[in-house]
């Protein structure tokens, strides 16, 4: 059987022989085929583990610490994701490139075509404008600003509507389960909770329309928009979102000379070539030297002003959206999702007494107050009417209304 191992590393594969297999076994593979030493590795079915900062939080994830323990009885099977988290350094073996029309090879039509890809600047965005809820955007910069101080990186998913003219508006922001980094970013994307976040924003008559991210202090001296690995990040989301119109936002600490620093957001489109390219294959993942930053390295050589080159600057990739603001239809004060703090049912009730004299509905208008309770109703039927009440303002329905309550008496 296949097991997916996730580790700060990205999403990797081991096989095991045996159905049967212990997790002594599974350590015994990862150690030969993802060259981790048995020693070395904490294993757990908790995604939390990749956020550990300590070794004390590293030893509360115990449910896979007894070597003899089947993997079966830990309901991990054929094609389970088991977190993996290690100490030292490895260098982790990118895909296998095999380019055609080398010496000896019958050139194809295709092969003279990518002798001849040209990147140039692309002047206009698919999207006019993106314009963010204050609330929201307010909400997520000021807990990157104030709790994580700028000093790793965050993201999340942007939903709203698009308009005809090609208007992006976002009126909420989802946070999955991450780690962040200085330098990088790694999204530990559960499927199960982003079907629940795909039901509420069907319900509200909104889609994905992009993806956020914040650049760190270090980042404010370097002398790029986005760093290869950033492009790289944005153009892969931007690809399997399959909408033109779709925004990826940066936002950074920028610090003056005079030792003052403003919050500053800025939005682009990754070009259609730089989507193509992405599609075809061109990107270079496995980088075996240092690159600079600003530069992101194709597989091929391709023409940028007239010359023949591996290494293309970012900024021929971005192209920029103007930006700005409104009101939307949805609060943002209720604690956000995969945040430091857990959410609990506490929340719920102190979120509903506060606004007691308000009605129901506007009483629930916030997506992480309803994501909370999509985790308590089923997803193909009562997430997204409820979601259908808050967006028409409607009376809520007394049966959700009663479960609401219980769940916040409960607490």
């Amino acid at each position: 059987m296949m097991i997916r191992i996730r580790s700060r590393d990205g999403l990797e594969r081991v096989s095991i022989d045996n159905p049967r297999a212990t997790v002594a076994a599974l350590k015994s593979g990862i150690e030969s085929q993802l060259q981790v030493p048995v020693q070395a590795q904490i294993l757990s079915t908790n995604q939390n583990l990749l956020l550990a900062k300590t070794q004390t939080d590293l030893t509360r994830f115990t449910d896979m610490i007894d070597p003899n323990a089947a993997l079966a009885a830990l309901n991990i099977g054929h094609g389970s994701i088991v977190y993996l988290a290690y100490e030292g350094e490895r260098t982790v073996a990118g895909p296998a490139f095999h380019p055609s029309g080398s010496f000896g090879k019958k050139m194809t039509m295709d092969d003279l075509i990518a002798k001849q890809m040209r990147i140039a600047h692309q002047e206009n965005p698919h999207c006019e404008l993106v314009s963010f809820d204050r609330d929201a955007a307010n909400a997520f910069q000021q807990y990157v600003n104030e709790s994580l101080a700028f000093a790793v990186k965050r993201g999340g998913f942007m939903y709203g509507t698009v308009s005809e003219e090609g208007k992006v508006e976002v009126d909420f922001i989802y946070e999955p389960p991450q780690q962040g980094t200085e330098e990088n970013l790694i999204l530990l994307r559960d499927p199960d909770e982003e079907k629940l976040v795909e039901a509420i924003a069907l319900g509200l008559g909104m889609r994905k329309v992009g993806f956020i991210f914040t650049q760190t202090i270090s980042q404010d001296k370097k002398d790029y928009t986005m760093s290869n690995s950033e492009v790289l990040q944005a153009v892969e989301l931007q690809a399997e979102g399959d909408l033109k119109e779709w925004v990826t936002a940066v936002v950074k600490l920028e610090v003056s000379e005079d030792g003052g620093a403003a919050v500053h957001f800025e939005a682009f489109q990754m070009s259609d070539m730089c989507v193509r390219l992405f599609k075809e294959g061109w990107f270079e993942r496995d980088l075996q030297e240092e690159v600079d930053p600003k530069l992101s390295r194709m597989t091929k050589d391709v023409v940028v002003g007239g010359k023949d080159t591996k290494d293309v600057d970012n900024d021929f990739f971005m192209v920029v959206v103007k930006i700005a603001d409104h009101q939307g239809p949805l609060s943002s004060t209720f604690p956000i999702e995969n945040r430091i703090i857990l959410v609990t049912m506490r929340a719920l009730k102190n979120h509903l007494d506060r606004a007691k004299n308000l009605p129901f509905v506007k009483r629930i208008s916030d997506f992480h107050l309803l994501l909370l309770l999509a985790r308590f109703l089923d997803v193909n039927s009562d997430v997204p009417a409820l979601a259908g009440c808050v967006q028409a303002q409607s009376t809520v329905p007394e049966g959700y209304q009663i479960l609401i309550e219980s769940l916040a008496a409960a607490s």
